[in-house]
């Protein structure tokens, strides 16, 4: 039996919508990472050159964020088959990318020029990837434990992957004059679209929506607040102690 004229309107929407999202979200981070990463050959003097590990570790974020664009178009086409086969690959993609996310993060926190374009001292920044690799882990796995459920498991994947703005939304110039509170700022702007159309579409937030969204937001200033003492320090020079 055909579905409903409103609720095949409804999914169309819905669609769009995560697409729509999944492709913001590539845009903020091709933004946050051109001189450094996309376009670097033209901005000759940005003061780090390219290595290796890093080649790879933008390389392999990259893919993740084209990952999330083509599983939301291959969902709006309908081709679920091939949606659960890349899915696999995905989530061999994510462990991948937190090895490396917090290794790189740790490398970047050890070398003189720190994190290169961000106004914050690199062992306080340091928190910044750190947090957002545990909670990129902690949305995607959830993501894989719960992909029977449709709607739960798109939200986590978009959270997981709204992770990665922060990062490279504080090396916009502009932007990361403000400090913490304009990237955070811009990082919560996807979830405040999230709980948007979940009040549109559902007249209420899903619960991923609302515990993840609060999640993300309520560890902000937590990350603020422990990279200041201390002992936040010397875990940050030990850590990074580590590389050599």
């Amino acid at each position: 039996m055909a579905a409903p004229p409103h609720a095949s309107q409804h999914a169309s929407s819905e669609r769009r919508f995560f697409g729509g999202m999944a492709l913001a979200i590539m845009i903020c981070v091709f933004i946050g990472f051109a001189r450094s990463f996309y376009l670097k050959p033209i901005f000759t003097d940005w003061p780090v050159p390219f290595a290796p590990f890093f080649m790879v570790h933008g390389l392999e974020f990259t893919a993740w964020v084209l990952l999330l664009l083509v599983q939301t178009t291959l969902i709006a086409r309908e081709r679920i088959d091939l949606h659960r086969k890349t899915g696999t690959f995905g989530a061999a993609l994510a462990i991948a990318m937190v090895v490396l996310g917090v290794w790189g993060a740790l490398i970047a926190a050890n070398r003189p020029t720190g994190f290169v374009g961000v106004p914050v001292p690199p062992l306080q920044f340091l928190a910044v990837p750190l947090f957002a690799m545990a909670l990129f882990f902690i949305f995607v796995a959830l993501a894989v434990a719960l992909r029977r459920n449709a709607q739960s498991h798109k939200r986590l994947m978009m959270l997981a992957s709204v992770q990665l703005v922060t990062a490279a939304i504080a090396r916009r110039p502009v932007i990361a004059d403000y400090g913490p509170p304009a990237f955070f700022g811009i990082t919560d702007l996807f979830i405040v679209a999230l709980a948007i159309r979940d009040f549109r579409a559902r007249g209420r937030l899903h619960p991923v929506t609302l515990f993840g969204g609060l999640l993300t937001i309520a560890s902000q200033p937590g990350q603020r607040m422990l990279s200041g003492p201390e002992s936040w320090l010397s875990f940050a020079r030990c850590a990074t102690g580590l590389l050599g």
